[in-house]
């Protein structure tokens, strides 16, 4: 499988083409209204509103008037892409038809069928699409709560946080220790957090080459592991060290005032630790109503209907859907499959069977691109994976180059398919 801007754009076009059928409208225009500005969201209004034909209308509501992409975050620590490179504008989803409100959502009555703003707007809607990304859980990781990310980063919300990460990384002592408390299974990815220790290292390799990196662990295996520890050998051999739950990756505890981790009882004193805590579904879901005790939001796979409220459509990383990952790529497929449910059910228009894609890339070192993924079909009781794939250790060096060069393609594809 190889995608590129092109191809990704192709694809998409094609699958709107065919979704389109003729349509019977009603005098006042439906109301869509759309939490969330990111692969999810933006996809959904920008798809809607395209394939209605101006026959929905469309409002996407979002807190941040540039948006700032997660996947290629971990590519600017590692210093190969410029911040600015991962910022986006809404201009042309307004300019094709939606209204794009800069406020945050503060309160859903499923009832009443309203969504109500920090500023104090209220919209009512027929149909609410949910696509929030993702929070973090109280107490999950002892000693750290959201106050603290000022001086122990998660930079899993991107913008500040990463800029914030970056900047200490470059201000480490020569010699200085890095750590990651990793999250437990489910998490956001990208940014990866395995991703994210190769550019650390990589960044580190070029301004503080004998300091060393340290992953506490919850969890016994992650994703790609295998390539990431070739990588690591090959390219920061000595420089990074994985605890896992074993040696009491499980059991760990922050100090942010000292700067200081306590594994197993071992205190450690580190100079930067980026702390990724377990998370759930993002505020607003809760707030609706839709989420389940895990804090995800169960959905339909078959439509991303929430299983809670059936006029209630949740994308992305909020949803708990089965096995597609928690991406930028899983969110923007969700989208086109939510967003013609929802036409068809606005407009009477054609319903095909929903069908899923997600592709994960990972860079470890310049010019050495690795990826996972997989095709994804509904069954009655999970979103289900039907075929997949994933890099091998010990490909040649071109090989890895064009898995890299296919990534910059996929992230033109998408930020052009999401904004327009």
């Amino acid at each position: 499988m190889t995608l590129n801007r092109r191809s990704f754009l192709a694809s998409s076009v094609a699958a709107a083409g065919v979704l389109y059928a003729p349509t019977v409208f009603s005098q006042a225009k439906p109301k869509v209204v759309i939490i969330g500005g990111g692969a999810g969201g933006a996809t959904a209004a920008r798809y809607l509103a395209k394939d209605s034909k101006g026959a929905i209308d469309v409002t996407l509501v979002e807190a941040n008037p540039i948006y700032t992409t997660c996947f290629f975050s971990n590519l600017y620590i590692g210093g190969f892409r410029d911040f600015e490179s991962l910022q986006h504008g809404y201009d042309k989803l307004a300019g094709g038809g939606v209204t794009v409100i800069n406020d945050r959502a503060t309160a859903v009555d499923r009832d009443a069928r309203t969504v109500t703003l920090a500023g104090g707007q209220v919209l009512s809607y027929d149909k609410l699409v949910l696509s929030p990304g993702i929070d973090f859980k109280d107490g999950a990781v002892p000693g750290w709560n959201v106050t603290d990310a000022e001086v122990m980063p998660h930079a899993y919300k991107a913008g500040p946080q990463t800029l914030l990460l970056k900047k200490m990384i470059e201000a480490m002592p020569a010699g200085g220790t890095f750590a990651m408390v990793a999250p437990p299974n489910p998490y956001r990815c990208p940014p990866g957090p395995y991703e994210r220790i190769s550019m650390v290292a990589h960044l580190l390799s070029q301004k503080n080459p004998t300091a060393k990196i340290l992953i506490v662990d919850p969890k016994d295996k992650y994703s790609k592991q295998a390539l990431f520890e070739e990588g690591w050998a090959k390219h920061y051999d000595g420089m990074v060290q994985w605890i896992g739950p074993e040696f009491g990756g499980d059991k760990v505890e922050v100090r942010p005032k000292t700067m200081e981790i306590v594994v197993d009882g071992e205190v450690q004193k580190v100079d930067v630790c980026n702390v990724i805590p377990a998370q759930m579904a993002g505020a607003i879901a809760k707030v609706a109503g839709v989420t389940n005790d895990a804090g995800w939001a169960p959905v339909d796979p078959a439509t991303m209907q929430s299983k809670v409220d059936k006029n209630i459509w949740v994308l992305g990383d909020s949803s708990a859907q089965g096995d597609m990952p928690k991406s930028g790529f899983s969110a923007n497929s969700q989208a086109k499959v939510a967003s013609m449910v929802i036409r068809a059910e606005l407009t009477g228009s054609k319903v095909f069977p929903a069908k899923y894609s997600n592709t994960c890339w990972s860079l470890i070192a310049p010019d050495d691109g690795v990826k996972v993924g997989a095709s994804y079909e509904p069954t009655p009781e999970k979103i289900a994976s039907v075929t997949s794939f994933i890099s091998q250790t010990g490909e040649d060096a071109a090989l890895r180059k064009a898995t890299y060069e296919e990534s910059l393609g996929w992230y033109a594809g998408i930020t052009a398919d999401m904004f327009g």
